[in-house]
């Protein structure tokens, strides 16, 4: 029997802010374990939560640009239920009532393009970290950092609407587009910042009836999203071809070897005796405020991609690939700024500025959009060549020197005089007569061996359009 698999993400995205979401202390990752911590975060009796207004802004942007309808009105629940990371035993969130509802995103595998819709984005605390040791499942200690505990969450849960690993994958990608260019989440899934929980389940083809689903809980990589949606499809066939039946259940991901395990039976919302959380007064969301917010909104990935291949005339790959991290995007347009042509600019980000920061890391970069636009002007005015641009590249990539000031320097000035060139070329053809007379046979590909040779005498600075004109003029008399 042929089987469709039905998938719905749940999301969580950390908040790019200062402090917690309930308290003053700091969300910076990877200070010493249980130093980001206070009486609030740490669940101390008669201790009160304090809304962070940041927290909202950025729930509320990112219900704008995902197309959610704000709610006037939101309340903050208790979500109980008992864990080692979570010192209060509940944990503060939304239920019933979330900031942002009935949302979407439109998600592109290979040619197909879908409208994935998004159920809800609402608030919560993150929880701590549990760091085991021993074998997955048989931990023989674990141990309990709270910094984590209270950092600004944000949970965005899709409808049931994905169809396969592919599309799970590229729906996380978009969201992390989007979260990455409001700037309200770095989007680093290494460190956790971006991750999430898959529901999967999976249906006969041609039937509209989910089966009984499972969760797998916290995947921070693309990879392994999809490497463990792809197993726990192929499982669930597996069981039901086999006359068994699919538990609800919540499972674990085990990278290392590929296969999702059983980690405890799957709670229902009843389970987690949700109610109002009594600390915190209900949200109001003013209408000209989300008006400002709206207006801060900037182009985000998808639009900038539309934009460069539509009004640029930028292939789509060069949009891609431009366009892959906003930084980069920003530098672009920089260069841009700066009058040169979109494919002469694509052409140096994609090449001589992604080798050198994926070399040499970010921090070391000294070049700026104005020196690029500089060294693409050397090359149209013929004063240095492409290779020796690429030598300049390099050097003011480092340094930030000016441009001009690094050919000057290196000696990289390009020759454009005739006879100089002339001169070179006639030494080169008289030492070559066999090669000469290979070319008047007819043999055009001689001339790359000439080209090469004038190249290599003039140590790279000869024009080459000028010693392909000369060449051909002086073989052919």
């Amino acid at each position: 029997m042929e089987y469709t698999p039905v998938i719905g993400l749940e999301v969580h995205a950390q908040l790019k802010t200062d402090s917690k979401i309930f308290c003053g202390c700091s969300t910076r990752f990877g200070e010493a374990p249980n130093a980001n911590t206070c009486p609030v975060c740490l669940g101390m009796p008669g201790v009160l939560p304090v809304l962070n207004r940041k927290v909202v802004e950025y729930t509320v942007m990112m219900g704008l640009a995902t197309h959610c309808r704000i709610a006037p009105e939101s309340v903050f629940a208790r979500k109980n239920y008992f864990y080692p990371d979570l010192p209060k035993g509940y944990q503060i969130s939304q239920y019933e009532r979330p900031l942002c509802e009935e949302g979407w995103v439109s998600i592109r595998v290979g040619e197909a393009a879908r409208k994935i819709r998004i159920t809800r984005i609402h608030m919560e605390e993150d929880a701590g970290k549990l760091v085991h040791e021993g074998e997955m499942g048989v931990a023989s200690s674990s141990l309990v950092d709270l910094n984590r505990a209270g950092v600004p969450l944000m949970e965005i849960v899709s409808e049931p609407d994905l169809r396969s690993a592919q599309e799970a994958k590229a729906y996380m990608q978009t969201l992390r587009d989007i979260v990455v260019y409001l700037g309200i989440c770095d989007g680093n899934m290494e460190e956790g910042s971006l991750r999430c929980d898959a529901n999967v389940s999976i249906m006969p083809a041609g039937s509209d009836t989910f089966g009984t689903r499972t969760e797998i809980k916290n995947m921070n990589s693309f990879r392994f999203l999809f490497q463990a949606l792809e197993y726990e499809i192929e499982r669930q066939i597996d069981v039901l071809e086999s006359g068994g039946r699919v538990v609800q259940e919540t499972r674990l991901f085990d990278s290392g070897k590929g296969v999702t395990v059983s980690m405890r039976s799957k709670e229902e919302a009843h389970d987690y005796r949700y109610f109002p959380e009594p600390d915190l007064v209900p949200i109001r969301i003013d209408g000209q405020w989300v008006k400002k917010i709206e207006g801060t909104i900037p182009e985000l990935r998808a639009e900038k991609i539309n934009r460069y291949v539509q009004e640029m005339g930028l292939p789509e790959y060069d949009a891609e690939v431009l366009t892959s991290e906003a930084g980069t995007a920003r530098f672009f347009e920089g260069v841009l700024t700066h009058g040169v042509e979109a494919k002469k600019a694509s052409n140096w980000i994609m090449g001589e500025y992604s080798r050198l920061i994926n070399e040499m890391g970010s921090a070391r970069a000294r070049i700026t959009p104005s020196h690029v636009a500089g060294i693409i002007r050397l090359v149209d005015a013929s004063k240095v060549s492409v290779s020796g641009a690429k030598q300049v590249f390099e050097e003011v990539f480092l340094s930030g020197k000016d441009p001009e000031a690094v050919v000057e320097e290196k000696g990289l000035m390009q020759v454009s005089d005739e006879g100089a060139i002339e001169k070179e070329i006639i030494a080169i053809l008289e030492a070559n007569p066999d090669q000469v007379q290979q070319f008047r046979d007819g043999q055009e590909k001689v001339l790359g061996y000439f080209v090469g040779q004038v190249m290599k005498a003039s140590k790279g600075r000869a024009n080459p359009r000028l010693v392909n004109e000369i060449l051909r003029r002086m073989l052919k008399e």
